[in-house]
Protein backbone atom coordinates (compact mmCIF):
# COMPACT_ATOMS: atom_id res chain seq x y z
CA UNK A 1 0.00 0.00 0.00
CA UNK A 2 1.57 2.95 -0.99
CA UNK A 3 1.67 6.16 1.11
CA UNK A 4 -0.60 8.63 -0.89
CA UNK A 5 -3.07 5.60 -0.62
CA UNK A 6 -3.02 5.60 3.28
CA UNK A 7 -2.77 9.45 3.55
CA UNK A 8 -5.54 10.20 1.17
CA UNK A 9 -7.81 7.52 3.74
CA UNK A 10 -6.53 9.08 7.09
CA UNK A 11 -7.32 12.59 5.50
CA UNK A 12 -10.64 11.24 4.81
CA UNK A 13 -11.14 10.13 8.70
CA UNK A 14 -9.95 13.62 9.68
CA UNK A 15 -12.56 15.31 7.42
CA UNK A 16 -15.12 12.60 9.12
CA UNK A 17 -13.90 13.88 12.55
CA UNK A 18 -14.67 17.06 11.94
CA UNK A 19 -18.02 16.70 11.33
CA UNK A 20 -18.94 14.37 13.74
CA UNK A 21 -16.99 15.98 16.71
CA UNK A 22 -19.92 15.73 18.82
CA UNK A 23 -21.02 12.24 18.10
CA UNK A 24 -19.39 8.98 20.08
CA UNK A 25 -16.89 8.21 17.32
CA UNK A 26 -14.88 4.72 17.87
CA UNK A 27 -11.80 3.26 16.17
CA UNK A 28 -14.08 0.60 14.50
CA UNK A 29 -16.35 3.76 13.07
CA UNK A 30 -12.69 6.05 11.62
CA UNK A 31 -11.24 2.27 10.86
CA UNK A 32 -14.41 1.65 8.26
CA UNK A 33 -14.30 5.50 6.92
CA UNK A 34 -10.50 4.50 6.31
CA UNK A 35 -11.56 0.85 4.94
CA UNK A 36 -8.94 -0.47 6.76
CA UNK A 37 -8.83 -3.33 9.47
CA UNK A 38 -9.11 -1.62 12.47
CA UNK A 39 -5.48 -2.86 13.60
CA UNK A 40 -3.50 -1.35 10.33
CA UNK A 41 -6.05 1.89 10.89
CA UNK A 42 -4.61 2.51 14.57
CA UNK A 43 -0.98 2.37 12.92
CA UNK A 44 -1.41 3.86 9.36
CA UNK A 45 -2.85 6.90 11.20
CA UNK A 46 -0.33 7.31 13.77
CA UNK A 47 2.20 7.17 10.87
CA UNK A 48 0.69 10.01 9.00
CA UNK A 49 -0.28 11.80 11.92
CA UNK A 50 2.40 11.51 15.12
CA UNK A 51 -0.70 10.71 17.19
CA UNK A 52 -3.09 7.91 17.66
CA UNK A 53 -6.81 8.29 16.36
CA UNK A 54 -8.12 9.01 19.99
CA UNK A 55 -5.82 11.70 20.87
CA UNK A 56 -5.82 13.25 17.39
CA UNK A 57 -9.68 13.24 17.81
CA UNK A 58 -9.28 14.87 21.36
CA UNK A 59 -7.57 17.78 19.76
CA UNK A 60 -10.08 18.58 17.18
CA UNK A 61 -12.21 18.52 20.10
CA UNK A 62 -10.24 20.96 22.15
CA UNK A 63 -9.44 23.31 19.33
CA UNK A 64 -13.42 23.90 18.72
CA UNK A 65 -14.25 24.40 21.76
CA UNK A 66 -11.89 26.76 21.86
CA UNK A 67 -13.44 28.76 18.86
CA UNK A 68 -16.62 28.24 20.55
CA UNK A 69 -16.17 30.20 24.04
CA UNK A 70 -14.26 32.92 21.92
CA UNK A 71 -16.66 32.96 19.00
CA UNK A 72 -19.93 32.58 20.51
CA UNK A 73 -22.34 33.26 23.83
CA UNK A 74 -23.29 29.47 24.20
CA UNK A 75 -22.74 28.44 27.95
CA UNK A 76 -19.53 26.01 28.74
CA UNK A 77 -22.13 22.94 29.36
CA UNK A 78 -23.73 23.72 25.77
CA UNK A 79 -20.39 23.93 23.91
CA UNK A 80 -19.22 20.37 26.13
CA UNK A 81 -21.90 19.18 24.78
CA UNK A 82 -21.26 20.18 21.03
CA UNK A 83 -17.63 18.72 20.76
CA UNK A 84 -18.52 15.06 22.20
CA UNK A 85 -18.67 15.39 25.54
CA UNK A 86 -21.48 13.71 28.27
CA UNK A 87 -19.68 15.28 31.22
CA UNK A 88 -18.68 18.93 31.69
CA UNK A 89 -16.30 18.16 34.67
CA UNK A 90 -14.60 15.65 32.47
CA UNK A 91 -14.46 18.61 29.61
CA UNK A 92 -13.41 21.15 32.03
CA UNK A 93 -10.58 18.93 33.13
CA UNK A 94 -9.40 18.14 29.94
CA UNK A 95 -9.60 21.70 28.50
CA UNK A 96 -7.06 22.81 31.42
CA UNK A 97 -5.00 20.09 30.67
CA UNK A 98 -4.23 20.78 26.80
CA UNK A 99 -5.13 24.56 26.98
CA UNK A 100 -3.33 25.89 30.41
CA UNK A 101 -6.68 27.70 30.95
CA UNK A 102 -10.48 26.52 32.16
CA UNK A 103 -13.13 27.10 29.75
CA UNK A 104 -14.36 29.87 31.72
CA UNK A 105 -10.71 31.47 32.00
CA UNK A 106 -9.94 31.07 28.74
CA UNK A 107 -13.24 32.79 27.69
CA UNK A 108 -13.04 36.18 30.50
CA UNK A 109 -8.97 36.79 29.62
CA UNK A 110 -10.13 36.28 25.79
CA UNK A 111 -7.88 33.33 25.02
CA UNK A 112 -4.46 34.95 26.61
CA UNK A 113 -2.35 33.61 29.48
CA UNK A 114 0.38 35.86 30.91
CA UNK A 115 2.75 33.50 31.37
CA UNK A 116 3.44 29.32 31.22
CA UNK A 117 3.60 28.12 34.73
CA UNK A 118 7.31 27.88 35.96
CA UNK A 119 6.87 24.55 37.60
CA UNK A 120 6.02 23.17 34.09
CA UNK A 121 8.45 19.77 35.06
CA UNK A 122 8.76 20.05 38.32
CA UNK A 123 7.74 17.00 40.08
CA UNK A 124 7.34 15.11 36.66
CA UNK A 125 11.19 14.31 36.05
CA UNK A 126 14.38 15.28 37.47
CA UNK A 127 17.02 17.88 35.23
CA UNK A 128 19.77 15.57 33.36
CA UNK A 129 22.55 17.28 35.17
CA UNK A 130 21.64 20.81 33.40
CA UNK A 131 21.75 19.45 29.61
CA UNK A 132 20.73 21.73 27.53
CA UNK A 133 19.35 20.92 23.75
CA UNK A 134 20.38 23.42 21.25
CA UNK A 135 19.04 23.87 17.65
CA UNK A 136 17.66 25.37 14.54
CA UNK A 137 14.79 26.54 12.90
CA UNK A 138 14.84 26.48 9.26
CA UNK A 139 12.66 28.10 6.77
CA UNK A 140 11.60 26.87 3.30
CA UNK A 141 11.95 29.98 0.93
CA UNK A 142 8.66 30.30 0.22
CA UNK A 143 7.55 30.67 4.54
CA UNK A 144 7.20 34.23 5.27
CA UNK A 145 9.00 35.27 8.24
CA UNK A 146 7.91 35.56 11.92
CA UNK A 147 8.26 34.83 15.27
CA UNK A 148 8.49 31.10 15.83
CA UNK A 149 7.39 29.49 19.63
CA UNK A 150 9.85 26.31 20.05
CA UNK A 151 8.59 24.21 22.65
CA UNK A 152 9.58 20.87 24.65
CA UNK A 153 6.34 18.42 24.95
CA UNK A 154 5.98 14.81 25.47
CA UNK A 155 4.12 13.89 22.38
CA UNK A 156 3.20 14.84 18.58
CA UNK A 157 0.47 17.18 19.92
CA UNK A 158 1.06 20.62 20.90
CA UNK A 159 -0.86 20.62 24.26
CA UNK A 160 -0.66 21.27 27.79
CA UNK A 161 2.49 22.67 29.66
CA UNK A 162 5.66 22.47 27.46
CA UNK A 163 8.85 21.33 29.80
CA UNK A 164 11.21 23.65 28.32
CA UNK A 165 10.02 26.38 25.89
CA UNK A 166 11.84 29.24 24.15
CA UNK A 167 10.37 32.08 21.74
CA UNK A 168 12.82 33.57 18.65
CA UNK A 169 12.22 36.38 16.71
CA UNK A 170 12.29 34.49 13.40
CA UNK A 171 14.48 31.26 12.10
CA UNK A 172 17.84 30.96 13.40
CA UNK A 173 19.55 28.92 16.46
CA UNK A 174 17.55 27.79 19.75
CA UNK A 175 18.82 26.41 23.35
CA UNK A 176 16.58 24.67 25.53
CA UNK A 177 18.49 24.89 29.31
CA UNK A 178 17.79 22.62 32.02
CA UNK A 179 16.43 19.81 29.87
CA UNK A 180 14.84 17.45 32.38
CA UNK A 181 15.16 13.45 31.92
CA UNK A 182 12.33 11.76 29.40
CA UNK A 183 11.39 10.95 25.97
CA UNK A 184 10.35 14.33 24.07
CA UNK A 185 9.25 16.23 20.75
CA UNK A 186 10.53 19.53 19.77
CA UNK A 187 8.07 21.10 18.11
CA UNK A 188 7.67 24.54 16.67
CA UNK A 189 5.47 26.39 14.78
CA UNK A 190 5.63 30.46 13.41
CA UNK A 191 3.14 32.65 11.93
CA UNK A 192 4.23 35.61 9.52
CA UNK A 193 5.16 38.90 11.42
CA UNK A 194 2.00 40.82 11.99
CA UNK A 195 -0.06 37.82 13.08
CA UNK A 196 1.75 37.37 16.87
CA UNK A 197 -2.12 36.89 18.07
CA UNK A 198 -2.46 33.49 16.21
CA UNK A 199 1.04 32.54 17.91
CA UNK A 200 -0.34 30.36 20.40
CA UNK A 201 -3.44 28.38 19.50
CA UNK A 202 -5.91 31.45 17.39
CA UNK A 203 -6.86 29.95 14.15
CA UNK A 204 -4.08 30.68 11.65
CA UNK A 205 -4.20 29.82 8.18
CA UNK A 206 -0.93 30.98 7.60
CA UNK A 207 0.61 28.67 10.32
CA UNK A 208 3.89 26.72 9.77
CA UNK A 209 4.61 23.47 12.03
CA UNK A 210 7.83 21.67 12.61
CA UNK A 211 8.98 18.81 14.87
CA UNK A 212 11.67 16.28 15.64
CA UNK A 213 11.80 13.74 18.16
CA UNK A 214 11.68 11.13 19.59
CA UNK A 215 14.49 12.67 21.71
CA UNK A 216 15.87 10.83 24.84
CA UNK A 217 17.27 12.99 27.68
CA UNK A 218 19.27 11.09 30.16
CA UNK A 219 22.24 12.06 32.85
CA UNK A 220 25.29 11.85 30.85
CA UNK A 221 23.29 12.12 27.57
CA UNK A 222 24.78 13.49 24.54
CA UNK A 223 22.58 16.11 23.26
CA UNK A 224 22.95 16.59 19.10
CA UNK A 225 22.34 19.45 17.92
CA UNK A 226 18.50 19.44 16.15
CA UNK A 227 17.37 21.01 13.15
CA UNK A 228 13.46 21.81 12.71
CA UNK A 229 12.52 22.48 9.53
CA UNK A 230 9.08 24.25 9.25
CA UNK A 231 6.38 23.75 6.41
CA UNK A 232 3.09 25.26 5.97
CA UNK A 233 0.66 23.35 8.73
CA UNK A 234 -0.85 20.47 6.66
CA UNK A 235 -4.29 18.56 8.19
CA UNK A 236 -2.40 15.50 8.97
CA UNK A 237 -0.60 17.75 12.11
CA UNK A 238 -2.56 17.90 15.21
CA UNK A 239 -3.81 21.81 16.05
CA UNK A 240 -2.00 23.88 18.01
CA UNK A 241 -4.04 23.97 21.71
CA UNK A 242 -1.68 26.60 23.71
CA UNK A 243 -3.79 29.23 24.78
CA UNK A 244 -2.57 32.81 23.40
CA UNK A 245 0.39 34.18 25.22
CA UNK A 246 0.19 37.60 26.18
CA UNK A 247 3.48 39.06 24.54
CA UNK A 248 2.62 42.29 26.28
CA UNK A 249 2.86 40.89 29.84
CA UNK A 250 6.46 41.46 31.62
CA UNK A 251 5.98 37.39 32.07
CA UNK A 252 5.91 36.46 28.56
CA UNK A 253 10.02 38.28 28.55
CA UNK A 254 11.52 34.81 30.08
CA UNK A 255 12.14 32.93 26.95
CA UNK A 256 12.47 29.50 28.96
CA UNK A 257 10.75 27.78 31.27
CA UNK A 258 13.12 27.20 34.15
Amino acid sequence: MTTSTIEHAVRRVIRYMHVNLGQDLTIDDMARTAMFSKFHFTRFFREATGTSPGRFLSALRIQEAKRLLLETDFSVADISSQVGYSSVGTFSSRFKACVGLSPSAYRELDGAVPKFPSSAAAGATAVAQSLTLRGRVVFPPTTAPGPVFVGLFPSCVRQGRPARWTVLDGPGAFELRNTPNGTWHILAHSVPYGHEDSLFGQSAPELSVGRVGPVTVRPGALLKPVEVALRPQDVLDPPVLLALLDMESPAAGARVAP
